[in-house]
């Protein structure tokens, strides 16, 4: 059985290489929190929250997240004893949503676990892949030139697909010029709810260039009107911000709202959530990937290792470090060779913390001991 003796929640802020732009606004920055778990035998596992600042993506900000963490999850798991992290989502149903916070300090959960069953975090997971197939994702540009050159240089680096960020004045004359210039790559895009029903005529456009998907172009509660959607156009919607569980994942499979899932852990809960997911889209024929949060090492290798499992058969938004920070949190850092990220065989997220860089980027630090 695992007894936990202190969570210790290390807060950082990271600057990005580059500004990050959506349809909803521009990322600069990453303050978030890295997530320490130990035992009482000593083990350590690691965790990273993926919440923003401002709450554009879901409702979730990093100060609620430090609320919901320190005031009701790390109190709930004083003095509790369990033997697999699937058992934490059961401690913490009674908090409704929060999946950023819960799955925050899951996700440490299940890297401890590995550590103690000297796995590595895919295998812990029932990752089957010593490799796994990536994208890079691509924000708005002020002009199409930049983005250009942003696909050549992230071609030329070969990773597996493309996706670049719409709205509704920033779509179709940039898809014409990328098209032009890349016939043949594989190219999706995220318009992060940018449209109604009432451009149903405009969205279908989007089927003339051969994109792999269109990622939530509707509402981000949204799931009804997306099957009303999917009818009218050829290209496969991809859910994002509408999915937070099974529940939901049923609902949009039942209706045909998509034919695509992006599962990002932090959305739906964290790992044991997300594995549910994998497995009810593998039976149901729905094609899965790993979505991203401009996440720093941690939150990067747990992607990995969620990536490895077999029905994430559609490359994932995890990239390498060196295109998100001059210096990430762990060693060695995540690197893309060939459009694929090599699994570590190492036990756990199989990195290390750098605390060098931990220490540099750090504004805040708080343990809970536990009984």
């Amino acid at each position: 059985m695992i007894q936990l003796k202190s969570i210790t929640l290390h807060r950082l802020q990271m600057d990005l290489n580059s500004p990050f732009t959506t349809s909803f606004g521009t990322v600069k920055h990453k303050d978030f929190f890295l997530i320490e778990v130990e035992d009482q035998k000593g083990n350590l596992g690691y965790g990273e929250s993926v919440a923003f600042t401002i709450p554009w993506y879901t409702e979730e900000t990093t100060e609620t997240v430090l609320h919901i963490m320190s005031d009701f999850l790390i109190p709930r798991l004083s003095g509790k004893e369990f033997s697999h992290p699937d058992e934490i989502g059961i401690l913490f149903n009674s908090i409704k949503r929060n999946n950023m916070a819960k799955a925050a300090v899951e996700g440490a959960i299940w890297d401890l676990y590995a550590k103690r069953k000297q796995l590595t975090l895919s295998e812990a997971l029932g990752g089957t892949r010593d490799k796994v197939a990536v994208g890079i994702s691509l924000g708005m540009e002020e002009n199409i030139t930049n983005l250009l050159n942003k696909i050549d240089e992230y071609e030329y680096k070969e990773y597996n697909r493309v996706k670049v960020k719409v709205s509704r004045d920033k779509d179709i004359s940039v898809l014409k010029e990328i098209r032009r210039h890349f016939p043949n790559i594989p190219l999706m895009v995220d318009a992060n709810s940018a449209y109604t029903l009432d451009d149903i005529d405009h969205l279908k456009r989007f089927d003339e260039f051969d994109l792999m998907m269109i990622e939530q172009p509707l509402a981000d509660d949204d799931i009804f009107e997306h099957a009303t959607l999917q009818k009218e156009i050829t290209t496969p919607i991809c859910l994002d911000e509408s999915i937070h569980s099974f529940t939901d994942v049923n609902l949009a499979v039942e209706l045909g709202s998509c034919r695509i899932i992006n599962i990002k852990s932090g959305r739906v809960g964290g790992l044991s959530n997300a594995k549910l997911i994998h497995d009810y889209c593998a039976d149901n024929g729905i094609d899965v990937w790993v979505g991203g949060m401009l996440d720093a090492g941690v939150g990067r290798a747990h992607n990995i290792a969620l990536a490895s499992l077999t029905n994430f058969t559609l490359p994932g938004d995890i990239g390498s470090s060196a295109h998100y920070w001059k210096k990430d949190i762990i060693v060695p850092e995540v690197n893309v060779v060939g459009g694929q990220i090599s699994i570590s065989e190492q036990v756990g997220i199989g990195y290390e913390i750098d605390w060098k860089a931990v220490e540099r980027y750090r504004i805040d630090k708080q343990t809970f001991n536990l009984k």
